[in-house]
């Protein structure tokens, strides 16, 4: 395996000094290194992919240097227009290397969201003329460092690196994150849950939420059918949200949202504000983390999600940060008279012994489709 600081090295030596990205569970030991050790000044975690690939670019221009962008195969088709409009040799030429954590690769077990993905994925390179190399655990970090740069440079344009599950030895923070005093998510879920009613629809943002609500649901011996489980598409989930509102005026929709997942796709709360939709519920589970990726910080708990609601044209926004002010403000009459903000603090972090959805995502959707057809 690859000691996340052996690969740093080796693209440093190469003449990179410049990261953004987005993180992911297979680089999860690099960007957790890179969290640990890198100045804000040289390291950004963007909150989508084609920004990150911006940030770049503009880093790009500024010095000369080839940057490194990393990000999980899923968020790939985020990072496409500027990749084809900005960067390419035949656009603006700008040599950056792409550090892609290859999900769903062809003959390894995965989830369902990332088998598509995982095995068009080196036909998308092709496809977009971006060069690419496979690095594993047994491969020579210089030498795929040195391969990414010197092609980055020669073709004026940017390169890729597919990073194989397994690839990062484990890399242990060097100060431990203090343990927050807010709720667990799923705590906050089960209290959600409770106030949702039985002709209601739950659309669950992907990642740890989803795997939550699914575990939730079983221990309560409950159906799963009133239950989106966004499993791919992060930052989607309001969006379905507000496609199911818009179409089943007399249920209410809540939305269970990630502050990363959110920050994505900030856009969509412009969206869902202005709607008009009384009818939904926007439930903003905010722990200031990429939790379902290895924790890497977001920015969600140094903004004010609150502000930018109303500013959207949310009618009712509330903040909790105890079991009891969530209590208070699922009371709270107004909430129902949406769109409706509810930001609530969490802990970061899931149970070690957090399992996985046991249904297919079809199944998921059939059940769904039938709740709604009764």
């Amino acid at each position: 395996m690859i000691e996340p600081r052996s690969f740093f090295e080796a693209v440093s030596r190469a003449g990179v000094a410049f990261f953004a990205g987005v993180p992911d569970s297979l680089l999860k030991e690099f960007c957790a290194f890179m969290s640990d050790v890198m100045p804000a000044e040289r390291h950004v975690i963007a909150c989508n992919e084609g920004n990150a690939l911006a940030v770049a670019a503009g880093a790009q221009l500024a010095t000369g240097s080839v940057p490194l962008v990393y990000l999980q195969n899923s968020g790939f088709g985020n990072l496409v227009n500027p990749l084809i409009s900005l960067t390419d040799p035949e656009v603006y030429g700008l040599p950056i290397i792409l550090l892609i954590g290859w999900r769903g690769e062809p003959g390894t077990k995965d989830e369902p969201q990332h088998m598509v993905q995982g095995r068009v994925q080196e036909g998308l390179l092709r496809t977009l003329g971006v060069p690419s190399v496979t690095m594993g655990p047994e491969s020579n970090p210089a030498e795929v460092a040195s391969w990414a740069v010197q092609t980055a440079r020669a073709r004026g344009g940017p390169v890729a690196i597919l990073v194989r599950k397994g690839t990062f030895a484990s890399y242990r923070a060097a100060v431990a994150a203090p343990k927050d005093p807010y709720p667990t998510r799923e705590e906050i879920i089960e209290v959600v849950l409770e106030r949702v009613d039985e002709r209601d629809v739950v659309v669950a943002t992907t990642g740890m939420t989803s795997r939550e609500v699914f575990e939730v649901r079983e221990r309560r011996g409950e159906g799963h059918g009133q239950d989106f489980l966004t499993v791919g598409s992060m930052g989607h989930a309001s969006a379905i949200a507000l496609g199911l509102a818009a179409h089943l005026p007399d249920r209410h929709v809540w939305c269970l949202d990630g502050d990363g997942a959110a920050l994505m796709h900030l856009g969509a709360m412009t969206t869902l504000g202005t709607s008009g939709l009384v009818n939904v519920v926007h439930v903003l589970l905010n722990n200031g983390a990429h939790d379902s990726v290895g924790g890497q910080p977001t920015v969600g708990r140094l903004i004010d999600f609150q502000a930018i609601a109303r500013a959207s044209r949310y009618r009712f926004t509330a903040r909790a940060g105890t079991i009891a002010e969530l209590r208070r403000a699922l009371g709270e009459e107004a909430l129902r008279w949406g769109p409706s903000m509810l930001e609530v603090w969490v802990r970061k972090g899931a149970r070690s012994n957090l399992g996985r959805p046991t249904t297919a995502p079809m199944q998921n959707k059939a059940a769904l489709q039938r709740l709604i057809a009764r």
